[in-house]
């Protein structure tokens, strides 16, 4: 596995499981403010689990079209290194506007029309499958993204790869897309939102090579 590869886990709503992500050494530990999510985590839930451990992880919040007013509220409440957001593009630029924090976009990608156009302001991309017919929620769905398509990407900007990821095969996903990075939650799980410490270590471990 190449060097520098980075490693988020998202989803992280329990002590046990913070604790596993900074004691793997991950680069990004992930919050959903999403509650059709099972791994929803209330501000103040999020705020509690983050003063566990100073440093370590940046934090990254993770959101579903968000008003800038529920931001500012939540960010009132944890401090937030990133935010993640599914939005259109023409979203993105008030984002950062307005909370001058780095702001990656999710995108699910079937086709090569899917990816992003070069004049997005985005400042990185969580790249997976779109969301399965009848799927409740726009990511997360544990669905593998095609990777023989992102292997024909040339990205312009920092970009994660997700969807369907475990610690079984995110090294050949990242062998095989070029992916600087991998983005994981239910691939890290014991049963839905319940993160298993031992999955969380062998993933960054995989992932680092």
């Amino acid at each position: 596995m190449a060097p520098g590869r980075k490693v988020k886990i998202c989803g992280v709503n329990s002590p046990a499981a913070f604790d596993a992500v900074v004691e793997a050494g991950a680069d990004y530990l992930g919050f959903v403010f999403f509650p059709r999510s099972p791994r929803y985590v209330t501000p103040g839930e999020a705020a509690a689990l983050s003063a566990r451990h100073a440093g370590g992880p940046q934090r990254v919040g993770l959101f579903v079209n968000p008003g800038l007013d529920e931001i500012d509220e939540i960010l009132q409440q944890v401090s937030l290194d990133v935010l993640q957001v599914y939005a259109p593009a023409e979203a993105i630029a008030a984002l950062r506007n307005r909370f001058g924090r780095p702001v990656w976009r999710a995108l699910g990608i079937a086709t090569p029309a899917d990816f992003p156009a070069p004049e997005e302001v985005a400042d990185g991309y969580v790249v997976e499958a779109k969301p399965p017919p009848g799927a409740t929620r726009p990511g997360g769905n544990a669905v593998l993204a095609d990777w023989h398509l992102l292997s024909t990407w040339r990205a312009r900007k920092f970009w994660l790869l997700a969807g369907g990821l475990t610690p079984d095969n995110v090294a050949a996903a990242l062998a095989q897309t070029n992916a600087p990075g991998a983005d994981v939650s239910s691939g890290v799980e014991s049963a839905p939102g319940e993160k298993s410490p031992a999955l969380i270590r062998r993933f960054v471990a995989a992932v680092r090579g």
